[in-house]
């Protein structure tokens, strides 16, 4: 097990273009291609109110989560995804953790996030981490495939 650590992509940070690519690299695999950011991986990081966290491990990429915060009061998960070769080894946990706290230092009050119904280690985890079901969005991804929005409050 090499060195592993959970980084905050800084938009002036060094590694910036070498990271997007294999994040990039990594979207265009996991997600189908409308649901992809990777055309519009900068334009969304270059909103002022969102962040990205990756983790390293030994210089490479093994996933990473994306969060936004639009409103004071509630921020979202808008991605999470690990690398095949990196999964059931505790990263989506340490990347999710991370960005709740992230999520916290901006008093936000509540995270939400949707998911696939089938996705069933991303329920868990997310289910571990407190996010609750709130309702069942038909044809959120496209007309024949739902998603379960969930969220996270945090008590005052």
């Amino acid at each position: 097990m090499g060195s592993c650590a959970v980084v905050e992509l800084q938009r002036n940070a060094p590694k910036w273009s070498k990271v997007i690519d294999e994040i990039v690299r990594m979207e265009k695999k996991i997600f189908p291609k409308h649901e992809s950011l990777a055309r519009s991986f900068d334009e969304e990081l270059k909103k002022r109110n969102s962040g990205l966290l990756y983790s390293d491990v030994d210089g490479d990429v093994a996933g990473y989560v994306m969060y936004s915060w639009p409103s004071s009061l509630c921020a979202s998960i808008t991605k999470l995804a690990v690398k095949e070769g990196y999964r059931r080894q505790g990263h989506g946990e340490a990347l999710l953790d991370e960005a709740i706290k992230k999520c916290r230092t901006r008093s936000v009050q509540r995270i939400s996030l949707h998911v696939e119904p089938s996705r069933t280690p991303a329920m868990t985890l997310y289910k571990k981490l407190g996010f609750r079901i709130d309702d069942l969005i038909a044809g959120y991804y496209s007309p024949d495939r739902n998603a379960y929005r969930m969220y996270l409050d945090f008590d005052e």
